[in-house]
């Protein structure tokens, strides 16, 4: 709060929010910290500044400037609108601290009649005190404390005339006038500023000109003042749906957060090791414990200070072929076993009226145009094969495969076409990775959160604390297909297209996924105790990934699947090995004879073993398999060829955990 002694009304209660540990990450007025400096620390210069620019007769007038306040009124009466202000210091630090941003006849009346009697209790100093310490910056910054920290990374009474002037200049419109992202309108206000200056006496002409004269200079890039802050901001937001504005900001909630803030540092590592340029693609991770929904880290860009768009939730992309495992557990619920052979040509054209495009039949064709051969559902999984998970999409239905994928899970609405089972419906990874969880949770979804706790000023529980998979998860799909599927996706790391993110002595499953043309590449996985989406692209969404950290391109299996190894690795270090449930195909339809042995795939050119560079493809990752014999350490991009059955049981020693809820059985189909 302000001090009361001091004379300062009260600001609203601090809401605190915690980490998963209990350490406090963050707390909220209006959304973000408010740091509170005294008087004697605010620079001559930025008080000149601010009177000069925002009120010329500060000094001089009771609260209200009678000429600006007819002015204004009489543009809003021409108008229509509350649009033009006209408002002095006095009536918006009111504004700021009482009775908020309102554009209303009624709301501007008793503002002015609040600011005429705080100049009859207050001084001035008092009053520009107040106003200073709670303006709005811009970048999260409320007042010169916290401005002067996100712009020039120091404390306000360090700050040099220039960067006071600076600072004023943001005030009456912070987004337009950013410096970060508008230099050019930010130093033209920072140069009217000036004149303005000289207009009012507090600064020499001759001054001003020599100032005017030097470059905009900023800190590298704004500072952020809490961890993980596009989660704070996702956190924010759930709390505001559910206690709302007042008790968010005034209320003095103290809300434990789900977040690991070890494990989000280690995210962060992850993307900055393997995307370190800061103008290359962007990356979002979400990591969900699948017993409780407890997001754990998320990461929704590169930097919250220049971009506040969470790529982790609001981001909605194309999962390419991170999508055919939903297909599969499609065909699991009508007995199609993993262990069905298809065949899968480089190319096929499916001549179903439902696939037509503007009347002319489906084409779908394998990465790279490669050749497939006959080979099990299981194995053209591992291998990522279109022309077979497009055939299967068809023959269970694509209204199937998208409720499958809406009980897992995927809020997003998805579209009933052919294409759905290789992903062209767009999905945030926060969707992804909740489905994702939900089959490390063997069938268990449990809805994804970032709040453990919420506690009001008194104590009183208000939310929470968070129960497991029994209490609050309901079931999605069955235990049995949920096993079978994450021993197909064992099989995806093992030997398939995603053998970058393999753990070491840990068994894990997963899905690499990429869209058409390169623009956006994932990797899904999971142990049974933590789910993990990595979503690599740029913002714009249509640059395909070429070119970039020393891959000619991007697909889901080079750095998706390089940034989900590295941050599993880190956040299972010290986590007891567990193993999955063995999943059993024979529940399902009994398997045909045995296929013949397939030709042999043509070999695309070969990649080097120690960094790997996918084969160019218009479509999805490129199918990746080794050869028949299996291969104990096969290497990050094996040639092409038919893929073994994985074992159904991990390589790495792993006690079984035990399952989350009662398994549901579910007859064979005859």
């Amino acid at each position: 709060h302000v001090d009361r002694a001091a004379g300062h009304p009260p600001l609203e209660e601090t809401t605190e929010l915690l980490d998963r540990a209990g350490n406090e990450i963050a707390e909220l007025h209006a959304g973000v910290d408010r740091v509170l400096i005294p008087f004697a620390q605010m620079p001559l210069s930025l008080q000149q500044a601010v009177v000069a620019v925002e009120d010329a007769d500060f000094y001089r007038h009771d609260g209200l400037d009678l000429g600006s306040v007819a002015r204004a009124s009489w543009a809003n009466v021409t108008s229509g609108s509350m649009s033009q202000g006209g408002s002095t210091i006095t009536q918006q630090y009111v504004k700021n601290v009482l009775t908020g941003p309102e554009r209303s006849i009624a709301r501007k009346v008793r503002e002015a009649i609040l600011a005429v009697k705080l100049e009859h209790t207050w001084s001035k100093r008092e009053i520009l005190e107040g106003y200073l310490n709670t303006v709005y910056f811009g970048h999260g910054a409320y007042g010169v404390q916290a401005a002067a920290r996100t712009y020039f990374d120091r404390d306000a009474k360090d700050l040099s005339v220039l960067q006071s002037v600076t600072l004023a200049g943001l005030i009456a419109a912070p987004s337009a006038r950013d410096p970060f992202e508008h230099p050019e309108v930010a130093h033209r206000y920072r140069n009217f500023v000036l004149d303005r200056m000289v207009e009012v006496g507090s600064i020499d002409a001759e001054d001003a000109r020599r100032l005017q004269a030097r470059p905009l200079r900023l800190t590298e890039e704004p500072l952020v003042r809490s961890p993980a802050a596009h989660f704070m901001e996702h956190v924010r937001l759930d709390l505001k749906a559910s206690y709302g504005l007042d008790a968010l900001y005034r209320g003095g909630l103290r809300v434990k957060t789900t977040l690991d803030t070890e494990w989000q540092r280690a995210a962060e590592r992850a993307i900055r090791s393997s995307l370190p340029g800061p103008h290359g693609p962007e990356a979002a991770l979400v990591a969900i414990d699948p017993r409780t929904g407890a997001i754990r880290a998320m990461v929704g860009g590169r930097s919250f200070a220049r971009s506040e768009f969470n790529l982790a939730t609001q981001g909605r992309r194309q999962a390419g072929s991170a999508f055919k495992p939903f297909v599969l557990l499609a065909a699991l619920e009508r007995g199609i076993s993993p262990t069905e052979v298809r065949y899968g040509p480089s190319s096929l054209t499916i001549r179903d009226p439902f696939c037509e495009t503007n009347g002319k039949p489906w084409t779908v064709s394998n990465a790279g145009d490669q050749w497939a051969g006959t080979m099990s559902l299981e194995n053209a999984m591992a291998g990522s094969v279109n022309t077979i998970y497009s055939q299967l999409t068809v023959e269970v239905g694509p209204e199937a495969v998208a409720d499958v994928a809406h009980r897992m899970g995927i809020r997003s609405r998805l579209a009933d076409v052919c294409s759905i089972g290789l992903g062209t419906s767009e999905v945030s990874p926060l969707e992804m990775t909740s489905a994702f969880a939900t089959l490390a949770a063997r069938g268990i979804y449990v809805e994804p959160t970032g709040v453990e706790r919420v506690s009001a000023p008194d104590g009183t529980i208000l939310q929470g604390p968070l129960r497991g998979l029994a209490n609050v998860g309901s079931t999605a799909i069955s235990a049995q297909d949920a096993d079978a599927t994450t021993r197909v996706l064992q099989g995806v790391i093992d030997h398939g297209t995603g053998t970058t993110a393999r753990l070491a002595g840990r068994p894990a499953a997963g899905k690499t996924g990429t869209a058409q043309h390169a623009t956006d590449a994932w990797f899904c996985g999971y142990v049974p105790q933590l789910a993990t989406c990595v979503w690599v692209g740029y913002p714009n969404g249509s640059r395909p990934m070429r070119d970039v950290a020393g891959f000619s391109e991007v697909y889901g299996g080079t750095i998706p699947a390089q940034i989900w190894h590295d941050f599993m690795t880190e956040a299972t270090a010290g986590m007891r090995v567990v193993g999955f449930r063995p999943g059993s195909y024979e529940i399902y339809a009994d398997p045909p004879p045995p296929a013949p042995s397939p030709e042999p795939l043509p070999s695309a050119e070969p990649s080097p073993a120690t960094e790997p560079e996918p084969a160019p493809s218009p479509s999805a990752e490129p199918s990746s398999s080794p050869s028949p014999q299996p291969l104990p350490e096969p290497p990050p991009q094996p040639s092409t060829s038919s893929l073994p059955s994985p074992s159904p049981s991990p390589s790495a020693p792993a006690e079984v955990e035990e399952p989350a809820a009662p398994i549901v059985e579910r007859s064979r189909d005859p």
